[in-house]
């Protein structure tokens, strides 16, 4: 994926209006279908804290010229493989159990139906992905701070059972909980956002010298090791 390419509310929406038309053109028969957007891509078109993502996580449920229609939009603007992916199936933050808990947001060319997830699903998605490189954690709190701004906080209840109800008794993973026990103990977050959000773009930014400096070096399963280490020695 392609680090110059950003996917915003508006272009989003203009990616998804295109590709509804073309699935309509190339799928001529009752042309329905259902993207979930999850992820990046669903706080992006529920919040205002957060104005950009690299891709767009989804669960896709319809024919195959679907498939065609994603190639279409992405050669008509010039979009990167994988703009619109099911690539997080494969992650610990994938449950069967999303499509049940979606909620809608908007239908194109009146075929493809646009869901969302619902908020407290969302957070713990967030909680059980957990990764310190990719915004999880600040969305976490840009969701909690969000709702406390418009008088409809989310209660740390309301988390827990939504967390139980997509990974069963998986517990939480160690940083997302400390995180979310320091944002309800304090309910400081605007303060908390701005200091997560700063410790993922310098570890981000950290990981992609890594790379430079260690190609085909770093995985899933060194990476949390490699970033306390960097931790410490910046400590």
């Amino acid at each position: 994926m392609s680090t110059d390419f950003l996917l915003s509310k508006d272009n989003l929406d203009t990616y998804l209006a295109e590709l509804s038309k073309q699935f309509r053109k190339l799928y001529r028969k009752e042309a329905k279908a259902e993207i979930i957007l999850i992820g990046g891509a669903s706080v992006l078109i529920n919040y205002n804290f957060r104005d950009s993502s690299t891709d767009a996580d989804a669960i896709i449920q319809a024919d195959a010229s679907m498939k065609e229609a994603i190639s279409f939009v992405r050669d008509k603007y010039n979009l990167p493989n994988g703009w619109l992916n099911e690539d997080f199936k494969n992650t610990k933050s994938y449950s069967d159990k999303l499509r049940g808990v979606s909620v809608p947001y908007r239908t194109f060319s009146n075929v493809v139906h646009i869901r969302t997830i619902a908020a407290e699903y969302l957070i713990a998605m967030k909680l059980m992905s957990g990764r310190q490189y990719k915004f999880d954690l600040s969305d976490i709190i840009g969701i909690l701070w969000e709702h406390e701004k418009t008088g409809k906080p989310i209660e740390r209840a309301t988390i827990d059972k939504a967390f139980t109800e997509l990974y069963g008794q998986q517990p939480i993973p160690d940083i997302s909980k400390q995180l979310l026990d320091d944002a309800f103990n304090s309910k400081d977050y605007e303060n908390i956002y701005a200091k997560v959000h700063k410790a993922e773009k310098q570890t981000n930014e950290m990981l992609l010298n890594f790379r430079q400096d260690y190609p085909n070096v770093l995985n899933e399963d060194n990476i949390n090791d490699i970033i306390e280490q960097a931790k410490r020695k910046r400590k």
